[in-house]
């Protein structure tokens, strides 16, 4: 599994591959089971059917390390419309951005206006969420998060379990009551900076959560949302949550679209906050990838489509 894993995220980095990938109609297949398509007019029909289910949704459009300051404009022009027609729709769907798409590899402070300028227009009672990318843009995105948190509260950012910073991380942002998305990780990292096991990612994961939870408790966290779409440990979390005395409604999980989705439901259903994030866009390969090298076994979906040509 670990071998595995590696391929795929090596495969996830692979220029080639993401050039000729979307050519396949049985990749093209495979992909729309994790996303309801390219448009943000099928993030918002997703988004009015899961609105149905009591599921709330985070939009995120697919795309990272821009290079150009005109394409980085259109990507923060691109969220403040999504933002606009969220509002028309009367949706409370929230955002998630990559800060290198809004231009963090050409300039901080070109990327922080952009950032700025998104929060600034999203509704007060939303939070817009900071995705985390790999390791070598930890710092800087804790950076921009801290200066972003010291203008808007509505601001909150994801951090990843399989690193070993992330607990040191979390104790630095605790004063600044921040919000926090806590995903397992989906990069290829050495060891010396992520966790090589499953089972210490799980187990960092766990330790980390039942530190937010009190943290929660304790109001030195403004939001704690659990991405993750391991049930076991959604169950073990929730126990915490409630031995912590939350209520079903304050314990959050967030899944992507299309995974788990008889757990999103039954997480909505007994009342719990339950948030899928809806990815759309046309550079969905390599978040395609990575997906898959967070749980090798959705191969056997693209296999199912290959025969199914």
């Amino acid at each position: 599994m670990g071998l595995m894993r590696s391929f795929l995220l090596a495969a996830s980095q692979n220029h080639w591959l993401r050039d000729h990938a979307s050519h396949y109609k049985f990749v093209r297949r495979s992909v729309s089971r994790f996303m309801p398509g390219e448009t943000l007019d099928d993030a918002l029909i997703a988004a009015q059917t899961l609105r149905g289910k009591k599921i709330g949704t985070v939009f995120t459009r697919l795309g990272e390390n821009i290079g150009d300051r005109a394409e980085a404009q259109e990507v923060a022009d691109h969220y403040l419309e999504v933002l606009e027609r969220i509002g028309q729709k009367g949706l409370q769907t929230e955002i998630s951005v990559k800060l290198t798409q809004l231009g963090l590899d050409l300039s901080r402070d070109l990327c922080f206006d952009h950032l700025k300028a998104i929060i600034a227009r999203a509704p007060k009672d939303s939070t817009v969420w900071i995705d985390m990318e790999a390791s070598n843009y930890v710092d800087v995105t804790l950076d921009l998060y801290r200066r972003s948190l010291g203008e808007f509260p509505n601001v909150g950012v994801c951090l990843q379990a399989y690193l070993h910073r992330t607990k040191d991380d979390i104790a630095k942002l605790l004063p600044l009551r921040p919000s926090i998305r806590l995903v397992k990780g989906a990069y290829m990292e050495p060891p010396e900076i992520a966790f090589p096991r499953k089972a210490d990612v799980d187990a960092n994961y766990f330790e980390l959560g039942r530190a937010l939870l009190r943290a929660r408790k304790e109001k030195a966290c403004m939001r704690v949302a659990f991405a993750t779409h391991d049930v076991a440990m959604i169950r073990r979390l929730s126990e915490q949550a409630s031995k912590e005395g939350f209520s079903k409604a304050n314990f959050e999980v967030q899944m992507l679209y299309g995974i788990q989705r008889g757990e999103q439901e039954r997480l909505a259903a007994e009342g719990c906050t339950s948030i899928v994030l809806v990815a759309y866009g046309t550079f969905w390969y390599p978040w395609f990838v990575r997906r898959l090298a967070e749980r090798p076994a959705n191969l056997w979906f693209i296999a199912r489509n290959v025969f199914a040509l």
